[in-house]
């Protein structure tokens, strides 16, 4: 992928940080969803496993909608779902341990979260759907795809993860997965995190694209800094280059039509280490590159963005 890599953090710093953890262990800690004001705008399929909330709106052919990383299906209410909404039943799911979706399991491999949406799809009378990915959504997708080629019309993948990429993940990551990170400092990270922190962090995901007005209020800054979701997202992201070297080799085996919208300045998901190579090795996987967009290619062009589903759903054949 090459995902983002943060700057690397000094000896001193991690020691300060070190510090400060212990110190704050001493102080009652609340899960900011205790003030949650960013309730759930769907529906919930209840499975064996737990419950599965989707956004459904509309009318027409299914539309399935797979979010990224520690995000939820609000990141398409925004703006997409409506969109899309006139010409397609559009279907936005959160992902297991996300929004307002149970965990369905440990922290799930991208081969079980298709599975587990599979199964919420079919409860809610998903037919040959297209299914939609952005960022670790897209490994999610393509998951879906080679599990259930023949009950899928199409795969419309924007900024997708689906390649191993050189590298590691960078300090933040590795201790964001470890135990201390995941008892001890993301802990800290839900209660404490000044909101100006995380806009700065949204700011670097969508460069050089600006961050839409009111975007984050939408998304639900409380919703995305619960710690359950920053720690399932933390162990998601460090263990899925080991998953997508598993994917890999049966990409070739896709034939369903695949169209790919990636920013040639995306520095969270590379193009080179991902959507090229995707594009190199599915022979119906058609590559859209946009030069000057980020990671956010359904807010940094929404149109674009619903041009490419209608031509997905149109090689499919289930659009006119």
């Amino acid at each position: 992928m090459r995902w983002i890599k943060l700057k690397p953090i000094t000896r001193f710093a991690a020691a300060l940080l070190g510090v400060i953890v212990i110190t704050a262990c001493t102080v009652g800690m609340e899960d900011p969803m205790a003030q949650a004001n960013t309730g759930p705008e769907g529906q919930f399929v209840t499975l064996p496993q737990g419950q599965v909330h989707a956004i459904v709106k509309g009318e027409g052919p299914d539309l399935v909608m797979i979010h990224g990383a520690n995000s939820n299906a609000r990141d398409f209410s925004f703006d997409l779902i409506d969109r899309m909404a006139d010409e397609f039943r559009v279907i936005a799911f959160d992902r297991p341990g996300f929004g307002y979706s149970d965990r369905l399991g440990s922290p799930l491999s991208p081969m079980e979260q298709a599975e587990r949406l599979q199964a919420a799809a079919r409860a809610l009378d998903v037919d040959n759907p297209i299914v939609l990915g952005h960022s670790y959504g897209g490994a999610v997708a393509l998951a879906w795809a080679l599990s259930a080629d023949e009950d899928v019309a199409g795969l419309t993948l924007l900024a997708p993860a689906s390649h191993p990429w050189p590298g590691g993940l960078g300090f933040w990551y590795q201790l964001s997965a470890s135990a201390v990170g995941q008892h001890v400092v993301l802990p800290m990270v839900a209660q404490f995190a000044p909101r100006v922190l995380v806009e700065g962090t949204l700011e670097r995901v969508f460069q050089p694209d600006p961050v839409p007005d009111g975007y984050l209020d939408h998304l639900g800054f409380d919703l995305t800094m619960r710690t359950r979701q920053l720690q399932i997202n933390a162990r998601q992201i460090g263990s899925l280059e080991g998953y997508l070297k598993g994917m890999v080799p049966d990409y070739p085996t896709l034939t369903l039509p695949i169209e790919i919208v990636h920013g040639e300045a995306d520095r969270t998901v590379g193009l080179p280490y991902h959507a090229e190579r995707l594009e190199a090795e599915v022979d119906s996987a058609n590559l859209t590159r946009v030069e000057g967009m980020g990671h956010m290619p359904h807010h940094a062009d929404p149109e674009l963005v619903a041009e490419t589903i209608r031509r997905t759903a149109e090689r499919a054949g289930v659009r006119q």
